[in-house]
């Protein structure tokens, strides 16, 4: 007997911590392999299996930070410092497909790899509690084309990114075409972690690396884009 292949989205709620520009980003993703079943069924192996189901659906969550980076020369320098590294660079061409709910992007890192990702999330300023659903490809190029015909575009984001990682954080300094440079904070929460926790690390690390409350900015970089700025 087959079994059918089980996967579960736990959706997150949308709230507001404080008064600055902080994305709290709840990312799910769970699969389970296909199990064939011959003769009588195991209650105890069925229990494990189903208890290991479970605990791949563990929630993730990041408190993000994105703002305007005036100098990222000097930027580059305080991250390599405090990441012990040069960085990776990784280049990104995000395709935004019409949507009737949240957004739907295709991410192609231009080696024949790829993710689609669906997210919902407030436009509002402040804190952002989103939720995200990610699914790679190995091609983008076609699944772009079948996406393209079917839902047609709602714009491109091309962008070079330089990632650096400290400690529980990725950094992302970002130069994106048609708008700039721009820097990111993910902060990979830990299961005992709060999201007053998260925004502490998120917090320290803008004082670390110079980054002022002033050049925050909300929206993701497609907003912007079509905002013209």
């Amino acid at each position: 007997m087959l079994l059918p292949r089980h996967s579960a989205l736990l959706c997150g709620q949308f709230g507001v911590f404080s008064r600055r520009v902080v994305a709290v980003v709840i990312r799910r993703r769970c699969s389970a392999p296909e199990v064939v079943f011959r003769g009588k069924i195991n209650t105890r192996d069925t229990q494990q299996q189903q208890q290991r189901h479970t605990e791949s659906r563990v929630m993730l969550s990041n408190v993000e930070i994105k703002a305007k980076v005036s100098d990222p020369t000097l930027f580059a320098e305080k991250a390599a410092k405090l990441s012990q590294s040069e960085g990776t660079i990784i280049g990104q061409h995000d395709t935004f497909f019409n949507c009737r709910h949240g957004r739907l992007k295709l991410r192609d890192f231009m080696n024949e790899a790829g993710q689609l990702i669906f997210y919902e999330r407030p436009d509002t300023d402040g804190p952002k509690l989103s939720r995200y659903s990610i699914s790679p490809t190995s091609d983008p190029s076609s699944l772009r084309a079948v996406l393209s015909d079917a839902l047609g575009v709602k714009g491109e984001v091309r962008k070079e990114r330089r990632l650096f990682l400290i400690g529980q954080t990725r950094v992302h300094l970002d130069t994106v075409e048609g708008l700039g440079n721009y820097m990111e904070l993910e902060v990979v929460m830990r299961p005992e972690q709060t999201v007053e926790d998260g925004q502490k690390v998120a917090e320290d690390l803008m004082v670390k690396l110079g980054v002022s409350k002033e050049s925050l900015v909300m929206g993701a970089y497609m907003d912007l884009i079509l905002k013209g700025h």
